[in-house]
C-alpha cells in the first residue's frame, strides 16, 4: 500500500491559482493579448480557474482553450494500440498572442514539449509561457515554468497526484510513496 502525504489543500490550490493569475497579468502588462490554454486533462480546469480569478480582479474574461497532446507525445507507441484522443478546442487565433500553457504537474518536460509542437501547428504566438500547479523537478528537457504554484522536490520513485473537484470530486495534491522501497 502506498504512503500518501497531502502537500496542497483545496485552499492552497485556490491561493496558488489567484497568485498565478496576478503574475500573468503583471508579467504581460495586461491581458488583452493573453490566451490561456489548458493541457488536457487537469490543465483545463486549472486554466478555467485562472481565468475566473482574472475576471474577479480585472473584470476581463481571458479566452481559455483546451489542448490535447496525445498525437504529439514521444511515448505514443508505448501507450498501446489505440490511444484515447480528446478534442482540442481553441476558439481564438493564436497568431501574435501570448499563449499561457497551463498544466497540473511539471516533471520531465516531455508533456510541455508535446504541447509546444501542438501549438506550433495551430498558429504562431508572439510568446508562449508556462503555468503549472506543481513543479516536481527531474527535467529531461530544457524547459522551465514561468508561473509555479508550488515547487516540490521529489524522488523519481514518488508520484505526485493532483485531484481536482471537476474530475475527482475534491481538490488536493498528494505525494504517493511506495512502502516497498
Amino acid at each position: 500500500m502506498p504512503e500518501r502525504k497531502q502537500i496542497l489543500t483545496a485552499d492552497d490550490i485556490r491561493r496558488a491559482m489567484v497568485r498565478i493569475a496576478h503574475e500573468i497579468d503583471e508579467r504581460n502588462g495586461g491581458l488583452s493579448e493573453v490566451i490561456l490554454v489548458g493541457i488536457r486533462k487537469r490543465g483545463v480546469p486549472l486554466a478555467e480557474r485562472i481565468a475566473a480569478a482574472i475576471a474577479d480582479f480585472e473584470g476581463v474574461r481571458v479566452p481559455v482553450g483546451q489542448l490535447d497532446i496525445t498525437l504529439y507525445r514521444d511515448d505514443l507507441r508505448l501507450r498501446g494500440p489505440a490511444p484515447l484522443i480528446h478534442k482540442t478546442a481553441i476558439q481564438a487565433d493564436l497568431t501574435g498572442k501570448v499563449v499561457v500553457l497551463v498544466d497540473d504537474v511539471l516533471y520531465t518536460g516531455r508533456t510541455v514539449r508535446a504541447a509546444l509542437d501542438a501549438i506550433a501547428d495551430l498558429g504562431r504566438p508572439a510568446r508562449i509561457q508556462l503555468a503549472v500547479l506543481v513543479d516536481r523537478g527531474h527535467r529531461e528537457l530544457p524547459i522551465r515554468a514561468d508561473f509555479v504554484g508550488k515547487n516540490v522536490p521529489t524522488a523519481r520513485s514518488e508520484r505526485v497526484e493532483v485531484r481536482l473537484h471537476e474530475s475527482d470530486g475534491a481538490d488536493e495534491v498528494l505525494i504517493m510513496r511506495s512502502t516497498e522501497e
